[in-house]
C-alpha cells in the first residue's frame, strides 16, 4: 500500500511455515506425531518416490479404524509467519502469527489389517 501524496509506503508478508493436522479422532496416527508438518521451501512433505512405500511419511495421517456409517472431521490449520516494512523502518516488524484451517470430512471404509 501506498499514499504519494503523503509519500508513504507500507508491506505485509505473509509466509506460510506449518501445517497442523487433525485427524478427527484418537483412532488414528499422524506424521509426525505432532501432527505439525514444517513447510520448507513452499512445500509440505516431499515427492513421491517409487520404492518408499514402507517409509514413515514426513507428513499424514493414518486412519486405524472404519469410520462405520459417519465420517470424521479432518482438520487442517496453515501457520503463517507474517512482518511488515514501510517508510521509516529500517528492519521488519514482526506481527502476530496468522492461521487458517478448514476441515473436511473423511470417510474411511475399511482398514488393512494383519492376523497371525
Amino acid at each position: 500500500m501506498s499514499d504519494p501524496v503523503l509519500g508513504i509506503r507500507a508491506t505485509t508478508i505473509a509466509e506460510p511455515v506449518s501445517l497442523k493436522l487433525d485427524p478427527g479422532t484418537a483412532d488414528a496416527e499422524t506424521y509426525p506425531a505432532s501432527g505439525v508438518c514444517e513447510i520448507s521451501g513452499g512445500r509440505i512433505g516431499e515427492p513421491y518416490a517409487k520404492g518408499k512405500a514402507d517409509e514413515t511419511p514426513p507428513c499424514g495421517v493414518k486412519y486405524l479404524r472404519s469410520s462405520g456409517q459417519g465420517s470424521y472431521q479432518l482438520k487442517a490449520t496453515i501457520t503463517w509467519k507474517i512482518h511488515w516494512t514501510g517508510t521509516g523502518v529500517d528492519e521488519p516488524q514482526n506481527l502476530p502469527d496468522g492461521e487458517f484451517g478448514a476441515e473436511q470430512d473423511v470417510v474411511v471404509q475399511e482398514i488393512q489389517a494383519i492376523n497371525r
